[in-house]
C-alpha cells in the first residue's frame, strides 16, 4: 500500500520485530528472494551491508516537491512506529530508494517502473555489521489493533524466513559460469555527435557564465537470456570493494544497480559527511605506472580546476548550515578498479539537524554530475543530451527512523529490464576539455558495468551507433 500524506491521524502504524541471524549473508538473502522485489546497499567505509526483500509500504514523490514529500511521508511513517523487541540499532526499520536526476522526469521505456522519487519500506530486511547479522520483519497494522498481539505471528514468520534462508544457503551451488550471450551493443550518441556536443559546451563556457557542465552518454546492451542480476552484483562486490554498491529492484527483473565511488551526503544527528570527487585518469596494473598516473592527475591543471569547482560549490552550500566544516586544502587520490579520481573529503557539524533529505535536496546535483552554475548547466544538459538520465547520477540510499541516512551518487550504474541493459557514463567539461579525451574517459567509466554484465572488450556483437 502507498503511504500518502494524511490530513488526520494515521490509519496504520509500522510494527517491526528483529532477531539475530548468524550464518546468513546479504547475498544469501538476495539469492533466496530472486523473483521478488529486492534492495541492497553496501557501505564499505563502515563495513555495513543492508539487504531487503518485499514491500511493506511505498513512498513516492513527484516534481520539484519530491524531496519534501518523501521527508514528510517518512516522518509520518516512523513517528508512530513500534518495535516489539530490543535489537541492534542497525536492525531498525529503514527506507531504501532514490530520486531521478531531474525533477521533471517522466518514466520512459528505460525507466518504466521508476518514479521521480521512490522509497520502499521492505517486508524483510537484513543488516550485516562485521561478523554479526540481524533479520527484521516490518508490517503495517491498523491503529485499532494491539501491536503486542502481532508479536507471535511476526516472530514465527521471521523464524520461518530465517530457517528457509539457512536451508537455501546450505543447498546453494554456484551456477555454471556461462558467458552471457550479447546480441547487440548500441551507443545512441556516436563520437561525431559527442564531439559536437562537447565543442558546443566549451564554446558556451568561453562566452557565457557557464564554468562547467557534465555530459553523459549511454551504452545499450541486449542479451539472448535474462540478465543475471545476482552475478552482476557479486562481480561488483568482488572487483569494486571500495565503492558503494547498490541495487534497487522495485519490480522483479527491473533493476537499477551499480558501484559508485561517490558519497553525496551522510547524516548522523549533527554529523555530516560528504566528498568532492572530480578529475579522472585510468589505472595501471604496474604499481609504479599507477603511481605515476596518479601524480599526473594531481598535476593536471584541467583536472584540478574541474575538482576545485566542485569543492567550492560544496563549501558555499554547506558553510551556512554548519558550525564547523573540515575540507582538506589539497585533494588526494581515490583509486577504484580501473580508474582513479581527485578526492577531497568533507566533514561538518550541522547547526540544526533535520535529517538527511534536506541536505540531499540542497546538494543534488553537485558540479561533479551537473555543473556550475547549476541552472545554466542543467539547462544545457536538458537541451543537449539526446537520452534522459532517469536515475543515473542521482541520489540513491537509505533513511532511518530518525530521518538520518546516507546517499551516494548513482554513477557507474545500469538500468536493467530482463534481457536489456542501459549503461551510463559522464565526463566533466571545462574550458580546455578535449572531446576525444572526454570520449575516452566515458569509455573507461562504462567499464565497471560492462565487465559486471559479461561484456569483454572486443566482443563481436552487432553494434550500431545512431
Amino acid at each position: 500500500m502507498e503511504v500518502g500524506e494524511p490530513d488526520h491521524s494515521p490509519q496504520e502504524i509500522l510494527v517491526s520485530y528483529s532477531m539475530p541471524s548468524p550464518g546468513i549473508s546479504a547475498m544469501d538473502f538476495l539469492r533466496q528472494a530472486d523473483g521478488r522485489e529486492r534492495f541492497y546497499w553496501q557501505d564499505y567505509r563502515n563495513e555495513i551491508t543492508f539487504a531487503a526483500i518485499g514491500i511493506a509500504a511505498d513512498l513516492m514523490g513527484w516534481g520539484d516537491g519530491r524531496f519534501a514529500a518523501i521527508h514528510h511521508q517518512a516522518r509520518e511513517l516512523f513517528h508512530h512506529a513500534v518495535a516489539l523487541n530490543e535489537a541492534e540499532p542497525l536492525a531498525a526499520p529503514r527506507l531504501f530508494g532514490g530520486f531521478s536526476f531531474r525533477d521533471d522526469f517522466l518514466p520512459d521505456n528505460t525507466w518504466a517502473v521508476f518514479s521521480p522519487a521512490h522509497f520502499i519500506l521492505p517486508h524483510y530486511q537484513l543488516v550485516q555489521s562485521g561478523s554479526e547479522s540481524w533479520l527484521t520483519i516490518n508490517t503495517l497494522l491498523p491503529t485499532e489493533e494491539d501491536p503486542e498481539a502481532a508479536r507471535p505471528v511476526l516472530q514465527e514468520a521471521l523464524e520461518t524466513e530465517y530457517n528457509l534462508l539457512l536451508q537455501a544457503a546450505d543447498e546453494w551451488q554456484p551456477p555454471d559460469a556461462a558467458k552471457p550471450e550479447i546480441t547487440s551493443i548500441r551507443y545512441p550518441l556516436g563520437e561525431a555527435a559527442w564531439t559536437e556536443m562537447v565543442e558546443t559546451a566549451v564554446h558556451r563556457i568561453h562566452t557565457t557564465d557557464l564554468k562547467k557542465v557534465v555530459l553523459a552518454r549511454v551504452c545499450e546492451l541486449k542479451f539472448r537470456q535474462p540478465i543475471d542480476i545476482d552475478a552482476a552484483l557479486t562481480h561488483l562486490n568482488h572487483h569494486y570493494p571500495n565503492s558503494y554498491r547498490f541495487l534497487f529492484e522495485p519490480q522483479p527483473h527491473h533493476a537499477f544497480l551499480g558501484a559508485t565511488p561517490e558519497l553525496l551526503v551522510k547524516v548522523e544527528g549533527e554529523d555530516l559527511t560528504s566528498m568532492a570527487l572530480a578529475g579522472t585518469i585510468h589505472r595501471s596494473p604496474n604499481p609504479e605506472e599507477d603511481e605515476a598516473l596518479g601524480q599526473q592527475l594531481l598535476n593536471s591543471a584541467k583536472d584540478r580546476h574541474e575538482h576545485d569547482v566542485v569543492v567550492m560549490s560544496l563549501l558555499n552550500r554547506l558553510a551556512p548550515l554548519t558550525d564547523q566544516l573540515e575540507i582538506s586544502p589539497q585533494p588526494g587520490l581515490y583509486k577504484v578498479g580501473n580508474i582513479q579520481h581527485l578526492f577531497t573529503p568533507i566533514r561538518g557539524q550541522l547547526h540544526q539537524p533535520e535529517g538527511v533529505l534536506p541536505l540531499v535536496e540542497l546538494l543534488h546535483p553537485t558540479p561533479a554530475l551537473g555543473g556550475s552554475p547549476r541552472p545554466l548547466a542543467m539547462q544545457f544538459i536538458q537541451d543537449a543530451e539526446p537520452v534522459p538520465r532517469g536515475w543515473y547520477a542521482a541520489p540513491v540510499g537509505w533513511i532511518d527512523s530518525r530521518l538520518d541516512g546516507a546517499f551516494a551518487v548513482a554513477i557507474r550504474s545500469a538500468s536493467i529490464q530482463s534481457r536489456r541493459a542501459w549503461l551510463y557514463a559522464g565526463a566533466g567539461i571545462v574550458a580546455d576539455s578535449d572531446p576525444a579525451k572526454e570520449w575516452e574517459e566515458t569509455a573507461l567509466k562504462f567499464g565497471p558495468m560492462q565487465d559486471a554484465l559479461g561484456l569483454e572488450i572486443g566482443d563481436d556483437a552487432p553494434t550500431t551507433n545512431l
